[in-house]
């Protein structure tokens, strides 16, 4: 901490990876008060998708910082929502042709959930186990890959009921084996604990995300799809870490050529700005009683502009393209490393979204990646863990990164590895 700088009247309940106050970012950089360059593969949790400070987004943010900061929208309509809706609709799969606005993953989700419950007029919701929404009293209930985000915090919503997400590494099925599993377990649930006839919507996430970085397993995305519509159940995709790009994919369902009923997004959208949403069929908006939902900052001109910049930037600098490229380089290195130091039990994700699976023999190792995390920070490289086994690194460099930082990386985890004798 510097003389310069006093957080002590910041919450504590506030959980900090480093103690490094940052000056400044660029790019897939951080920099810090004691002249440090940080070297960011967490990108703020998947949020500075155009790394940090585009010049495209801090213009965007400027030019509507001059003409207006806030109009609120249940009383005025404005300029920039109208523009973020017309670049929604260059990406997102035609039939999610509505959209919604927050300013939270968790609204998003508390979104689409209020949508699927007034749309079909039932009361449940099945989410996966693993699974993280966010930190609402509702979205905690549908999170399920930590005890600590719902610790001592008793009378949950209820209606919520949690069936498995494919894990084949953590099982030891086959893959096919493990996608068959979890649809029957799902088959189960809705014969046992709650009726199609009483659920409104399964929730997934493509990826898990804090659940361990788990991609769907092949055919799990078009067996829930197909679940959904044989049972009159709603399929939402909580894309609010997967989306705008992440999986080098605009959009991470799309990788089992899936449409979901509603789409919740965030995180990437906004550069950094506070804005989410939701993407819904226009039909299910019919059943949605005007006036039931809403918020003081929903379509929020200056976040509107910084998201339709964002995925302007997205488009014509070929982000999307660069993640699949740059993930693809960074997943051979990371294989390669797995094949030199046997604590990798596992390497896996989608384009610039890799989780690393540590393991002490056949146990989960969940000492470990906090050494390694202690290892890498010392080195200027700002890394994350998650996982609900508590064994899993993730990567998540920004969608800008370059084929040197990639390899820059990649040595200071070797680096890491060798230091804490990675055997």
């Amino acid at each position: 901490m510097t003389e310069l700088a006093d957080y002590s009247d910041l919450s504590t309940v506030y959980s900090h990876a480093t103690d490094h106050i940052i000056t400044g970012g660029k790019g897939s950089e951080l920099y810090t008060t004691e002249g440090k360059t940080l070297l960011d593969f967490t990108s703020g949790i998947g949020v500075n998708s155009t790394g940090h400070c585009h010049p495209r987004v801090i213009a965007a943010i400027k030019e509507q910082a001059d003409k207006l900061i806030f109009a609120q929208i249940n009383i005025v309509y404005n300029e920039p929502v109208a523009k973020l809706c017309a670049q929604l609709k260059r990406v997102m799969p035609e039939a999610l042709d509505t959209y919604f606005f927050s300013n939270s993953g968790a609204e998003a989700v508390e979104g689409a959930v209020k949508l699927a419950k007034h749309a079909s007029g039932k009361p449940n919701i099945i989410v996966l186990h693993g699974s993280f929404h966010g930190r609402t009293h509702l979205t905690m209930a549908m999170t399920t890959s930590k005890t600590v985000y719902r610790l001592k915090y008793p009378n949950l919503p209820a209606g919520i009921y949690v069936a498995p997400y494919p894990y084949a590494y953590a099982s030891g099925r086959t893959e096919e084996e493990e996608t068959a599993y979890a649809l029957a377990e799902l088959e189960l649930l809705l014969s046992t604990q709650t009726a199609p006839e009483e659920t409104a919507a399964i929730v997934v996430e493509p990826v898990l995300g804090e659940g361990g970085y788990l991609p769907a397993s092949k055919g799990y995305l078009q067996g829930l799809r197909d679940l959904c519509d044989k049972h009159g159940i709603m399929m939402i995709c909580d894309e609010v870490q997967t989306g705008f790009g992440r999986t080098g994919k605009m959009f991470a369902h799309t990788y089992d050529d899936v449409t979901p009923d509603i789409m919740t997004m965030a995180k990437g959208l906004g550069s950094g700005m506070p804005i989410s949403g939701i993407a819904y069929k226009a039909e299910l908006g019919k059943k949605w009683i005007t006036g039931t939902h809403g918020g003081t900052y929903a379509c929020n001109p200056m976040a509107a502009a910084a998201a339709a910049a964002t995925i302007e930037t997205l488009i014509d600098e070929k982000l999307v393209e660069n993640a699949m490229e740059r993930g693809a380089q960074l997943m051979a290195g990371l294989k390669a490393l797995q094949k030199k130091y046997p604590c990798i039990g596992d390497v896996r994700g989608r384009g610039l979204m890799i989780g690393i699976e540590l393991m002490d023999g056949e146990r989960p190792d969940t000492a470990l990646p906090g050494k390694i995390l202690k290892e890498v920070y010392q080195r200027n490289l700002l890394l994350l863990s998650c996982g609900m086994r508590r064994n899993v690194l993730r990567c998540i460099p920004p969608l800008v990164v370059t084929e040197e930082e990639i390899e820059r990386g990649l040595k200071i985890i070797e680096e890491a590895l060798e230091a804490v004798a990675c055997i």
